[in-house]
């Protein structure tokens, strides 16, 4: 309580300065408020709606343009199965070749290094030459134990020394 006395007693001898009382003048309540007239109430309720009409069928039409249909018809896209290779014994993947970036040889072995990849290609050389492989493409299961060439795009790997997205595997022997 005593600080709240000390504080109370401080806004009592606080002198207002005249400039501040001139700039803001004291308002009386009802003259700070002004009616609306209501003759133009009508006229904005029907400015307000036929606004908000306009800007919705601006934002559908521009909609529909963006969707990229013509009179009713729809785009079409090119057939994307034709690079698709059925898959046989021998061979998997997409039979365009000139694809991909990288194409490596060896012998497919299941198993990746610490989560990256799922197989791996021995080759001569050692573990320090192993290719390991990953692929969203191809089932690399049927082709393990057999000599196979793959093709595909390196991906960056935190312990594999060559991490790749295989595309297509074919078996060599």
């Amino acid at each position: 309580m005593p600080i709240q006395n000390a504080i109370v007693k401080n806004m009592e001898n606080v002198v207002q300065k005249p400039e501040v009382i001139t700039q803001f003048p004291k308002q009386n309540g009802p003259e700070m408020l002004k009616k609306i007239p209501k003759g133009t109430k009508g006229k904005n309720s029907l400015f307000i709606i036929l606004t908000s009409l306009a800007v919705v069928l601006l934002g559908v039409g521009t909609g529909w343009m963006l969707s990229g249909k013509t009179e009713g018809k729809t785009q079409t896209f090119q057939d994307q199965s034709e690079g698709i290779v059925e898959k046989s014994e021998n061979e998997a993947g997409i039979a365009d070749e000139s694809e991909f970036s990288e194409s490596v040889e060896g012998t497919l072995v299941e198993g990746g290094i610490e989560n990256e990849g799922t197989h791996h290609l021995e080759r001569s050389g050692g573990v320090s030459q192993n290719v390991y492989l990953t692929s969203t493409v191809i089932d690399l299961q049927s082709f393990v134990g057999k000599k196979v060439q793959v093709w595909g795009d390196t991906l960056s790997g935190q312990k594999a020394g060559w991490l790749m997205d295989v595309g297509k595997i074919k078996a060599v022997e």
